[in-house]
Order: structure tokens, then C-alpha cells, then sequence
């Protein structure tokens, strides 16, 4: 085998290979866009249920919400059932804090109440002395 065969036989398989990469992005893409969707769908569809639950809601709620759970069932059946995220776990996964009821932590130590003194002039760059 020359030298242009071998070269020709890698440049295939990378083409082969950044082919496979593209379309498991473009399945990952897809995926990504379907979930959007359907947490778009059950964000909707809880805010009707919380503005019914006190008393707000407008005249075609319930026609809204019975329209949206028809929707997510159709989600469902194209792309499997939805998954209900809790709102402690949202909050963490955006915030990084685990219960968002919780106070921070105390401080290791305490900051000193005393100041150490006052900053000489020279380190406030006005040139004085």
C-alpha cells in the first residue's frame, strides 16, 4: 500500500468518525430541545394549578390546563415520560445550595472588631506623604 493509500484510508476514517461525533451532537441536540419543551409545558402547567389553588385564575384556566396535559401526553409518547424535578433539587442545581430554607453557615472565625490602625496615605496612591 502507498503512501497516498494510507493517507486516504485515515482521512476516510475520521470522516467516518467526526460523522458518528455530528450525529450523536445533533441526538444530544434533540434530547436537550425535547426536555426543554416538556419542562416548558410542566411550567405552565403549574403555574395554572398554583393561580387556581389561590383563587386568581382567569376565565380559560381550566381549558388551558386540560389543553396542556393533553400536550405533555403527547410529549410523552414521542419522547418517554417526563421526569418532575423537585424545586429543593432546581434550586440547588442553579444555586449550588442543597435546602434553600437553610441559613449560611458561621464564619470560621470572627472578623476582627479593632482596626489595626489607619492605612498609611501612600498606599492610597495619592502621591502623599
Amino acid at each position: 500500500m502507498g503512501l497516498m493509500d494510507k493517507v486516504k484510508s485515515q482521512a476516510t476514517q475520521l470522516a467516518e468518525k467526526a460523522q458518528q461525533a455530528g450525529q450523536a451532537g445533533q441526538a444530544k441536540l434533540v434530547e436537550v430541545q425535547a426536555k426543554r419543551k416538556g419542562d416548558a409545558l410542566l411550567l405552565e402547567l403549574g403555574g395554572i394549578t398554583y393561580t387556581q389553588r389561590v383563587g386568581r385564575a382567569g376565565a380559560g384556566a381550566e381549558a388551558r390546563a386540560t389543553e396542556l396535559v393533553g400536550l405533555v401526553q403527547a410529549h410523552e409518547a414521542e419522547h418517554g415520560p417526563v421526569s418532575v424535578t423537585s424545586a429543593n433539587a432546581a434550586v440547588a442545581e442553579s444555586t449550588g445550595v442543597v435546602d434553600p430554607g437553610a441559613t449560611a453557615p458561621a464564619p470560621a472565625a470572627a472578623p476582627p472588631t479593632t482596626s489595626a490602625g489607619p492605612i498609611p496615605k501612600a498606599q492610597y496612591g495619592t502621591g502623599e506623604s
